[in-house]
């Protein structure tokens, strides 16, 4: 991509590139915000692959990524912080942060969580079926 111009390359390049743009300073914190966002799933599969990997590439760093959507932490997410409304819900280890109690307390909804090859899913829980004469 060092060749390419900006406006030609696709969203999940241009996160790539902002991500390598940062490393080259060897910076020991790098900040994430929704990076995800506006990727199909293979773009945002791919950037997820990317962040995987600084880990073994650039083990010095500390990343923070910031995201609404479960599914968009890396497998590599450590630690956690839930907020809502400004006020901290829960932070520590991700596996006893991002839990279904957790996560619906600060959606203020029923949200179940699951975790599966190190990845995280959450949907929302539906109420009991009734007959609703539909």
């Amino acid at each position: 991509m060092a060749g390419e111009r900006w406006p030609t390359l696709s969203q999940g390049e241009r996160g790539r590139t902002l991500i390598a743009r940062a490393l080259a300073c060897a910076p020991r914190l790098l900040l994430l915000d929704e990076p995800a966002t506006g990727l199909d799933v293979a773009a945002r599969e791919h950037l997820l692959e990317t962040i995987d990997l600084l880990g073994e590439t650039h083990p010095d760093v500390t990343s923070v990524l910031v995201t609404h959507h479960l599914e968009e932490l890396p497998r590599t997410t450590t630690h956690a912080a839930l907020l809502a409304g400004g006020r901290l819900i829960a932070a520590g280890p991700a596996g006893t942060v991002i839990t279904t109690e957790n996560v619906s307390t600060a959606f203020d909804h029923p949200i179940e969580v699951r975790r599966q090859d190190g990845r995280w899913t959450a949907r929302a829980r539906r109420a009991p079926a009734t007959n609703r004469g539909f």
